[in-house]
């Protein structure tokens, strides 16, 4: 199964790469390593009267997300500040475009903002496979979207390891206020 999720990631990787209008296999060749990619299979535990949250509200750090969730559903997506369910249907894929793909589009592409909700009485299971790109990998917006059409950047560039260690250690070392956890935004560029 991993190795059509890496297959599948490709093709969508191509699909953004045409829309995007950038020059044939452009992020293929930007981000051919696969070595970074990785599945978790995750479970949630029944709410309870007192907590229902599974995972709270955040953006993927990677390029392309791809969930599938079980029956149970509970997976909700915002837009325009409201929060809307991703009902689940068998054989459904449910595709995120994520942080990397927003910086090198300069915000062409939205990385999606998600979470999980927990329902009472019964568990909820889900797989999330992560396209990712390679760790030593520079990220910061194309000149195709900047320069070249006269936009200033909106992120300040990044080596993608550096931005994963600084989300990890919001999980180990959780900060004390919400403003504190890092999102892309951390290398916004103040216009």
């Amino acid at each position: 199964m991993f190795t059509h999720f890496g297959k599948v990631g490709e093709l969508l990787e191509s699909i953004l790469n045409d829309c995007l209008g950038l020059p044939l296999n452009f992020l293929k060749e930007y981000n051919h390593d696969r070595s970074w990619d990785f599945m978790v299979a995750l479970n949630y535990y029944p709410a309870t009267n007192t907590e229902n949250n599974g995972i709270s509200e955040h953006e993927d750090g990677n390029c392309i997300t791809f969930v599938i969730q079980d029956e149970v559903g509970g997976l909700q997506v915002r837009k325009n500040g409201e929060w809307i369910p991703v009902i689940p249907a068998a054989g459904r894929i449910i595709v995120n475009v994520s942080d990397v793909i927003q910086v090198l589009s300069n915000n062409k592409f939205k990385s999606a903002t998600h979470r999980a909700v927990r329902k009472t009485g019964r568990s909820r299971h889900s797989f999330a496979f992560f396209y990712n790109i390679q760790g030593d990998k520079w990220i910061e917006p194309l000149p195709q979207f900047t320069e070249e059409i006269g936009e200033p950047p909106k992120y300040k560039g990044f080596y993608y390891k550096d931005y994963q260690a600084l989300r990890m250690r919001n999980k180990s070392h959780p900060p004390s206020r919400p403003e504190d956890i890092i999102h892309i935004t951390h290398y916004a560029i103040s216009s």
